[in-house]
């Protein structure tokens, strides 16, 4: 059995050992040299801007899913109405958080609701770009002068007119009586 003057020195170096535990946790560096690794966590369907103008009412679900992808949520009560959430945690990034319910009557989309706001993809590359020298993107689209600098494809050859008729024979599969 211990003695009680080493439980009372236990007791106190324990006690002063736990706030140095939590410290750890809430900073975001060790002494000014160590810097946990945190997890970057990236749940749900990115939906930007662009995506959502083109769902448009009346479409199918079928049609939906191609923008969109398919729901991260999908309730069997709710058959109706498809859920798109998304979350991003990434260090040296404001966290996001976005919901986008699509409503549907029958298999035809009713509506869409955004919550806000949607930004465009741009807007979300940058805003998720922890990366601190600026880089330039590439031009999505030619120029005029580019695109005059491209060679001419060459035409296609005329298509040749599909043969009237079996191509081939084949015997009969069951012999005559």
């Amino acid at each position: 059995m211990p003695s009680r003057p080493s439980l009372v020195l236990g007791a106190a170096a324990l006690a002063l050992t736990l706030p140095g535990c939590s410290s750890l946790q809430s900073s975001d560096n060790f002494l000014g040299l160590i810097t946990p690794y945190r997890v970057e966590v990236v749940q749900g369907n990115v939906v930007t801007r662009e995506q959502a103008e083109a769902i448009k009412p009346g479409m199918n679900r079928a049609q939906v899913r191609d923008i969109l992808g398919s729901p991260l949520l999908t309730d069997a009560f709710h058959a109706d109405r498809w859920d798109y959430v998304f979350t991003i945690r990434r260090q040296g990034a404001e966290p996001q958080l976005r919901r986008i319910v699509v409503l549907f009557d029958g298999d035809t989309l009713k509506s869409i609701e955004t919550g806000g706001a949607l930004p465009a993809e741009r807007e979300f590359v940058a805003s998720i770009d922890t990366f601190k020298t600026s880089r330039q993107a590439p031009p999505l689209a030619l120029s005029e002068e580019r695109l005059k600098a491209l060679p001419v494809p060459p035409k296609p050859a005329a298509a040749e007119p599909e043969p009237v008729g079996p191509a081939r024979s084949y015997p009969p599969l069951e012999t005559p009586r």
